[in-house]
């Protein structure tokens, strides 16, 4: 699941694309007509943007061992307890927003054992809305920490969002801050934890995946 490179893996397909149709239209300006030369010009910035969308920059997770950390950069939409989770009990929900500008790497938000996953085909609302946790196309792994506790984190596709991307199986123990998946391109991330966790974010607060403390679980 692990990747060090500086793009997502996910993201190969899509740069060799887009820098393969721009050195087709570089050649075809240079040998059939100048005018080529715009859209090879748009190719280009499609390229950088493509290249800049699927960056997978490295992260530093907290040394304290009780902080759960965003599985997502963006912005926090929501910060609740519901009582209607994937854990099938109440829980505090907090809930990131990605843009298409955020880096899209999605990042184990703390060490356990995977007991579940789960899948749920949907609609695209926008991400931002209050019916895309129940409604949208979303993955979701629930982990059994080492306390005993449960906590749930669910990437959920958004309004142009339609690809959900996650490695973990049922069985697998995943390491804190580590990459498990991606989603393409712009949408959320829910996480789950005990109802009694306080939050350490509020809403409007930026997050840098597998840095920021969301909460932390004694």
């Amino acid at each position: 699941m692990n990747n060090s490179s500086l793009f997502a893996r996910e993201g190969y397909s899509f740069i060799a694309y887009c820098a393969g149709l721009t050195a087709l239209f570089a050649a075809a300006a240079v040998r059939i007509s100048a005018l080529l030369y715009i859209p090879t010009a748009l190719s280009l910035l499609l390229t950088f943007f493509v290249l800049y969308f699927f960056r997978n920059p490295e992260r530093t997770v907290p040394a304290d061992h009780t902080a759960v950390v965003a599985p997502a950069d963006g912005t926090v939409i929501v910060v609740e307890r519901v009582p209607e989770t994937p854990l099938g009990t109440p829980a505090l929900k907090i809930s990131i927003f990605m843009s298409v500008f955020n880096v899209h790497v999605n990042r184990v938000p703390f060490d356990g054992k995977v007991i579940d996953t789960f899948h749920h085909s949907g609609k695209f609302f926008d991400a931002r809305d209050g019916r895309a946790s129940c409604e949208n196309e979303r993955n979701g792994i629930v982990l059994e920490i080492a306390s005993g506790a449960r906590i749930a984190f669910v990437q959920i596709a958004g309004l142009i969002a339609r690809r959900i991307i996650s490695y973990p199986l049922a069985g697998d123990l995943l390491v804190r801050g580590e990459r498990y998946g991606l989603i393409r391109f712009g949408s959320r991330v829910d996480v789950y934890l005990p109802a009694e966790v306080e939050p350490a974010v509020k809403l409007g607060d930026k997050m840098v995946a597998g840095e920021t403390v969301l909460a932390r679980i004694g």
